[in-house]
């Protein structure tokens, strides 16, 4: 029988003793911080004798009942006092008032292994003001979805930094979110402050079914394994008037338009003989998001094979697709996407305008694409000394 992963959540009774925990401890954290028995962050830690003084939340609030892109929450406090501080808000990064007294801050959020995943960078944040607080960050590892042997995607260009992506890493990046923190702790010099509690059982080859785990939606629109593994494709669709299946059952697997027809969509996907995916026309009705109580019609993507699906490329290759067939209707949506209010959202969502350009001009995809090797190679190499699995 195969053992299920332990996450760094529940390794804290082992090794609690040896951490920098303090008395007053603070925790980043949310509805899907659980334990595999179902019990909250929180709960764990009190059963460990750890008694966290305050609450951070990232996007989507710490109930996860917010929807996407710029929806704000407030602070507040919880039934027993404790103060709850909104980092998707008035501010994104933990306030130095917000951290007095605080002795140290412990991170404990499911990613699910795309760049654009707001949680890294919110963490991201929490370490640069721990570090100036002289405190120490302490992150409860998680598996990658994703697992960690497939980097996909362009990195980010100098000053195409933003929200959902604040430093250079690819869109699939192949990391946990304690690996990525020791990135990105290097980059800044700041590991001192920085604190992992690794996982046991897991390794790199492993998909999110291969940990046992049961998978709770770490936002409102990643009901499930197959959703986050379409997601670092699938997200682009949010920078374009194509509707990325929000509202729906089913967001992140299907996309569609009012204007798109199926058929035509499915032939022009069937030329590239992409690996890994299938496709279905459907119709659909957002009760929420783009083209609200119309009829969208479109394409379901089926994952055939969770390892050999590229799905970075697959949706460089609808989005160009769909340019090239309906270049009267389509269009990429304007800021302000994730407080970038200047640069068009598609490019902080790739890390600079050359896949825009590249659609606006009808250039060589295959060319854009084949230039992310040379990027793979330098990313490899700096996170090879950083990995702890």
């Amino acid at each position: 029988m195969k053992r299920r992963v332990k996450i760094g959540l529940e390794r804290l009774p082992e090794l609690a003793d040896k951490l920098p925990i303090g008395k007053n401890p603070a925790l980043l954290c949310n509805e899907a911080s659980c334990t595999s028995d179902y019990i909250h962050a929180t709960d764990f830690l009190y059963s460990c004798g750890i008694k966290p003084s305050a609450l951070f939340g990232p996007q989507h609030g710490i109930s996860i009942t917010d929807q996407a892109n710029m929806i704000e929450w407030e602070g507040r406090r919880d039934s027993g006092g404790i103060p709850i501080h909104s980092l998707y808000g008035a501010t994104r990064k933990p306030t130095r008032d917000s951290l007095i007294g605080v002795s140290s801050l412990i991170v404990d959020l499911q990613e699910v292994g795309s760049r654009y995943y707001t949680y890294i960078w919110t963490s991201y944040l929490c370490l640069e003001s721990c570090a100036e607080a002289g405190i120490p960050l302490i992150v409860l590892d998680r598996p990658n979805p994703l697992a960690g042997i497939k980097t996909e995607g362009p990195g980010i260009a100098q000053g195409y930094e933003s929200f959902v992506g604040l430093s250079s890493i690819p869109i699939r990046h192949g990391c946990t979110i304690g690996e990525l923190l020791r990135v990105f702790a290097k980059r800044n010099n700041i590991s001192e402050y920085l604190k992992v509690v690794p996982m046991e059982g897991w390794n790199r080859r492993m998909l999110w079914p291969q940990t046992q785990r049961p998978w709770f939606p770490p936002s409102p629109n990643m009901p499930d394994f197959e959703t986050a593994l379409l997601y670092p494709g699938a997200c682009l669709l949010e920078a374009t008037n194509i509707s990325e299946g929000r509202g729906t059952a089913y967001p992140f697997k299907v996309f569609g338009s009012p204007w798109i027809c199926s058929k035509r969509m499915i032939a022009a996907l069937e030329k590239y003989k992409i690996k890994g995916a299938s496709f279905r026309p459907v119709s659909y009705k957002p009760m929420f998001d783009k083209y609200l109580g119309e009829v969208c019609r479109g394409v379901q993507v089926h994952i055939d094979s969770s390892m050999t699906l590229e799905p970075v490329l697959l949706y460089y290759i609808i989005i160009y697709e769909i340019s090239i067939l309906w270049p009267d209707e389509f269009r990429w949506t304007e800021p302000p996407y994730e407080y970038e209010y200047i640069k068009p959202p598609i490019d902080i969502l790739t890390g600079d305008n050359k896949f825009r350009d590249c659609v606006d001009n009808k250039g060589n995809l295959r060319e854009l694409v084949s230039a992310w090797d040379k990027y793979y190679t330098m990313y490899n190499d700096e996170i090879n000394n950083i990995m702890l699995y």
